[in-house]
């Protein structure tokens, strides 16, 4: 039986980080940088301890920075298209090569990283980075395009606003103009630099990455990012084949099939070129952001021809609309997408006491067909620490809706580093605002840094409160990715206590998940004030299923080890709860 996948997201520039300086918009030299060799030996083995079966290294690909790397054949980028001094990772300036910054030597950063590969796999773990389909960095270069392939853009006929094999889009006749800054911005906060002096050589202008077709963008626009032509049309009508209806149901080769022989767009064989790179160096899946800014059918194309090459590849996709999941998941071929908008907004709504647990259930219903497909999160690069007043403003607050996330659906589960011991994200980092770890600018992520104890990876420096935290991840995440019935099946008992269960309410949630070999209730107290105690009651379908016998049965809580007893009794069943605020049970039946 398959079991979860738990997947790590670190920021690699930031994990080895232990300059505690932070100063805003600081250099690499007044804040310090993290590095590809800071993940060694032991730094991957307590990330697998904890529970991780798959690292995803955020920021490897070589995007736009401001630090002179001339000396190694690398061109400075200009701060007027570059967010932060740090750049954005999804700036993407060379694709066939990886962040100078995380280098010990630049002139050997590609060495480097095919080391941290071999590092990551002997420590028994398996691997991701990013592809950014949707665009790529206004001054992208791919300086590293091997031999027999192009750069994107290199051939295009700029003359024109659109043409199939283009890989922009273009405003023919207007160079490109450098946004108004707002709300007291200025590149580098304001520092000089040669290049930041309110002009980007580029004639014409490209299409902005989120679609903007000024040659003036707007401040809020994606301006340090250019859109990728996929065979669009300016008016939204496809160049391309489409799939035929009923390829929802058909595996990858099939879709493989089908592509073979097509005539495709450039893009399409660019980025299908830069992945099967990427998998020959042994990196084992993708993250794939706005992967629903670009066609499904791309897709199809892109992800039949990795799992040709590796069938076991880890195909991860930002997708925001519950209603695109199954077509980019059945057509798209994905293994995995985000479920943000479904289960991570509604559990963000109850943790900050704005929505009751009944809507979870609901929730699970809406994807039930689907959820195998699912990644659950509380935290990822793009969205505000739990720890943050912007959010909850308590890491504690996060854990009964972490253990939902993990254990309530077949889905996998992921969580952002720093959140296993409470990270507030507070810092100034320059570009942006804080509440989330800055991914634009070189800094220190405090709470993180206590657990790295300069060096030595082992929490040294953690507060009691920051090291249980860890702990009940630990614990937490070790069950989930060794359970059998966490892939099981399924049954909801919440309304069914809230109905015959007195003191049980809307701030506790209850559900039962089993498999021949394991069953498990599971209860949660979201209520960070008040202790709950409760018969809970296990319906008599249930009590049929599980072949559950009169007397008393022997429950353990996974996480805790607490003891407890089912009371069975003529095909009705309960268990004493007494549950403090924020606690969760997982309680196995022996």
């Amino acid at each position: 039986m398959n079991k979860k996948q738990v997947v790590y997201q670190v920021f690699t520039r930031l994990f080895g980080n232990t300059n505690a300086t932070n100063k805003p918009w600081g250099t690499i030299e007044e804040n310090g940088v993290g590095k590809f060799s800071d993940f060694s030996e032991n730094a991957l083995r307590e990330i697998r301890d904890l529970g991780i079966t798959y690292i995803w290294f955020t920021g490897v690909p070589h995007h736009a920075v401001i630090r002179d790397y001339t000396r190694f054949g690398i061109s400075n980028d200009d701060p007027d298209v570059v967010k932060g001094r740090a750049g954005s990772p999804y700036a993407v300036k060379d694709y066939y090569n990886v962040n100078p910054d995380l280098a010990d030597d630049p002139a050997q950063r590609l060495a480097e990283f095919r080391a941290l590969i071999k590092r990551t796999h002997e420590a028994g773990l398996k691997l991701l980075i990013d592809i950014v389909p949707n665009h790529v960095a206004r001054d992208y270069e791919g300086a590293s395009t091997p031999e027999g392939h192009e750069p994107f853009g290199a051939s295009d006929d700029r003359s024109v606003e659109y043409a199939r094999n283009n890989n922009f889009y273009y405003i023919p006749g207007e160079a490109f103009r450098v946004p108004d800054w707002r709300n007291g911005y200025q590149p580098l906060g304001g520092e000089e630099h040669p290049l930041a002096d309110g002009t980007f050589d580029e004639d014409p202008a490209k299409w902005t990455g989120n679609g903007a077709r000024e040659a003036k963008p707007d401040f809020n626009d994606w301006y340090e990012t250019v859109k990728i032509n996929y065979g669009m049309r300016p008016d939204g009508t496809y160049d391309f084949d489409t799939l035929p209806d009923g390829f929802e149901s058909e595996d990858y080769r099939t879709h493989y099939k089908f592509w073979k022989d097509k005539h495709l767009p450039d893009s399409w064989i660019k980025f299908k070129d830069i992945a099967i790179y990427w998998l020959e160096m042994g990196v084992d899946g993708f993250r794939y952001d706005m992967a629903e800014m670009v066609p499904v059918e791309f897709w199809s194309y892109m992800n039949s021809h990795i799992k040709i090459k590796n069938p076991d590849a880890f195909l991860l996709a930002e997708v925001y609309n519950p209603d695109e999941y199954r077509n980019y998941i059945l057509r798209g071929k994905m293994d995995y997408l985000y479920d943000k908008v479904e289960m991570y907004d509604s559990l963000k709504h109850i943790m900050q006491g704005q929505g009751w647990t009944d809507h979870i259930p609901v929730v699970k219903r809406h994807t039930a067909d689907i959820e195998h497909h699912l990644l659950h999160f509380l935290e990822n690069h793009d969205e505000v620490r739990i720890a943050s007043p912007a959010f909850v403003g308590d890491a504690e607050k996060g854990k009964p809706a972490m253990v939902v996330s993990a254990t309530m659906t077949t889905a996998s589960i992921m969580i952002y580093f720093g959140q296993e011991v409470g990270e507030p994200a507070s810092e100034n980092a320059g570009f942006g605002s804080p509440d989330r770890t800055s991914i634009f600018d070189y800094i220190g992520v405090p709470h993180h840094q206590r657990w790295v104890n300069d060096g030595q990876f082992d929490g040294g420096q953690l507060s009691d409160a920051e090291a249980s935290l860890r702990d009940f991840y630990r614990r937490l995440l070790n069950f989930t990715r060794q359970s059998e019935a966490l892939m099981g099946e399924y049954q909801d008992i919440h309304f069914y206590n809230k109905e015959h269960t007195e003191w049980y309410n809307h701030h506790v949630l209850s559900y039962v998940r089993w498999s021949d070999d394991e069953r498990l209730i599971i209860v949660a107290n979201f209520d960070a004030n008040d202790r709950f105690g409760f018969e809970l009651k296990l319906p008599s379908d249930i009590v049929q299923k599980w072949e559950l016998s009169d007397g008393g049965q022997r429950l353990t809580d996974t996480l805790f080890g607490s003891e407890h007893i089912l009371k069975v009794d003529g095909g009705r069943a309960e268990v004493r709860i007494d549950i403090d605020p924020l606690e969760s049970f997982i309680l196995k039946v022996h």
